[in-house]
């Protein structure tokens, strides 16, 4: 029997705020850890829990705000979000659809409720991550992939105990559609009741399951439950989970680090203090571009 993938930490989620006046989160990264650099590259994770919103005139949301040097990987469970830039992209993605947007060089970009979901009001329930680039893409040109539910790898489990959905990398011999710069596995797997999976990530890889939906026993003896984020030590090993109640979802993050200074400041993330203070220099001068979008 092969061994198990031994656990470094478990932490609950921190105390919610609100970004603009449309995204309740929690930050679970870096505020989990405190380091940015433990699950490189995924920098940031803001958690938004299923919340109701009442139907609004107004669309809520972020306005135009830069970003340069990551990109941004928002992945959507309930409700509807829409995105712009000024690069010209725009797209709305709902249940099990995601925007992968590659801020790179710099991009302004703004993201808030679709119109419809905002007029009829609803519950928003989604994710967004902030995954780093290697100084050798960090100014590469900005892009976007529209990555919809359909064109996710999917993994049917034995016995109908649930599926995986890969949106990056692979799992179990099937891929997701996300192009990236570096080793990334991101993947929701829905096990129901007692439906087990038995997951295989590179030993140094960084992983983490972050528990969306019920509650799930790791490796035998852990159980964790909604809301819970999972670290895992960088050994060999297998992860098992087993659903504990009647549904459960969890997302597992798994990537390559990228061993290089993290030095972030705000809406930017570079490696050195000089290239943060360029940026902001380039974003008051309008290098990033117009916020007339």
């Amino acid at each position: 029997m092969k061994n198990m993938r031994t656990i470094e930490k478990i932490f609950r989620e921190p105390e919610s705020h609100m970004v603009g006046d449309g995204f309740k989160v929690s930050q679970y990264l870096p505020v989990g850890i405190s380091d940015m650099k433990r699950l490189s590259p995924f920098l940031l994770l803001d958690y938004h829990a299923p919340h109701y919103y009442s139907p609004s005139s107004t669309r809520r949301g972020v306005g135009a705000h830069p970003h340069r040097g990551f990109e941004t990987v928002t992945i959507a469970y309930d409700g509807k979000v829409e995105h712009h830039d000024n690069k010209g992209n725009h797209g709305v993605i709902g249940p099990g659809d995601v925007q992968w947007m590659t801020a790179a060089s710099g991009i302004l970009h703004k993201e808030y409720h679709e119109t419809e979901f905002s007029k009829n009001g609803g519950v928003l329930h989604m994710i967004q991550l902030w995954v780093n680039l290697p100084k050798s893409k960090k100014m590469t040109e900005p892009k976007y992939q529209s990555l919809l539910k359909e064109e996710m790898g999917i993994v049917k489990l034995e016995n109908n105990q649930g599926q995986i959905s890969i949106i990056s990398g692979e799992v179990k011999g099937v891929k997701g559609p996300a192009n990236t710069f570096t080793n990334i596995n991101i993947y929701n797997v829905s096990l129901q009741e007692y439906g087990k999976v038995t997951l295989s990530e590179p030993s140094f890889f960084n992983t983490g399951i972050l528990v969306l939906k019920g509650e799930v026993k790791i490796n035998g003896n852990q159980i964790s439950k909604e809301r819970d984020f999972i670290l895992f030590d960088n050994v060999e090993g297998t992860i098992s989970v087993e659903s504990m109640t009647e549904e459960s979802l969890f997302i597992v993050l798994s990537g390559e680090p990228i061993n290089e200074p993290i030095v972030s400041s705000g809406p930017f993330v570079m490696n050195t203090e000089e290239e943060i203070y360029q940026a902001y220099v380039d974003f008051r001068n309008n290098k990033f571009g117009t916020e007339n979008f």
